[in-house]
């Protein structure tokens, strides 16, 4: 019994061979056939034993594979570019050659960030086709050509982000002066303050209506619709330049 706990524990304190999950994950994304993986997987074993360039007859000892077809699937791997061999210097200076799996790590990062693009492409396509609904919505009717392409000119060419279009299309609402062209000035004057996120242009604009009220005293009637309403008449973008 006492032997059986002694070889449980030698099995148990050897150390770990570290394969990435992520490995599992692509390596059928990259094309890479399965006994190929698993030449990798043993490169890698070896690897944590100190012996970074096996021969093919030390990697034969290990798997049921004959020499030449283990040849043949190490320089598949290479022609892929998910292995190469480099050479190094140990500390008695002597120079070494090994195999590293380095370019397969790139080359699955790469997959993950072409998916976090294609991502973030989708989600902004959604978000860019939520403001054209948005604007229709509030409209009540279908954009013209010329309101579109000018809301198109918004996001390509002055790279207005779509969350900043909708807090300038609720500015214009809120103010009743629902039109591209207030709307315009106020993604203008947005720019012209370096205002990129809907937070400052909320602020920017609370800011705006806190000076107007202070500036110009409500008349009667406006005082008691506010008070009703419990709001602050919102800024006009345009007063100052019609």
């Amino acid at each position: 019994m006492n032997t059986k706990n002694n070889r449980l524990r030698t099995w148990t304190e050897q150390r770990t061979i570290q394969i990435p999950q992520l490995f599992f994950q692509f390596y059928k994304e990259l094309n890479i056939e399965d006994d190929e993986a698993l030449i990798v997987m043993h490169l890698l074993a070896f690897h944590v034993e100190g012996n970074d360039f096996p021969t093919p007859t030390d990697l034969m000892n290990r798997l049921t594979m004959p020499s030449n077809d283990i040849t043949s699937r190490l320089q598949r791997l290479m022609q892929k570019g998910f292995l190469e061999i480099t050479r190094d210097v140990d500390s008695n200076g002597t120079l070494y050659e090994k195999y590293s799996v380095y370019p397969l790590w790139e080359r699955i990062l790469q997959i993950i960030e072409m998916k976090e693009q294609k991502n973030s492409a989708a989600t902004l396509r959604q978000e860019e086709g939520e403001v054209f609904r948005l604007f229709e919505e509030e409209m009540g009717r279908l954009l013209s050509p010329l309101e579109l392409e000018k809301i198109g000119f918004w996001l390509d060419e002055d790279k207005h982000s779509a969350a900043l279009i909708k807090e300038a299309l609720k500015e214009a609402v809120f103010a009743g002066k629902l039109s591209i062209r207030y709307i315009d000035r106020i993604l203008l004057e947005w720019k012209k303050k370096n205002i990129t996120t809907p937070q400052a242009a909320h602020k920017q604009g609370e800011q705006f209506r806190e000076k107007q009220s202070l500036n110009r005293p409500p008349t009667r009637a406006l005082q008691q619709e506010t008070q009703s309403t419990n709001r602050v008449p919102f800024y006009n973008w345009l007063e100052e330049r019609e």
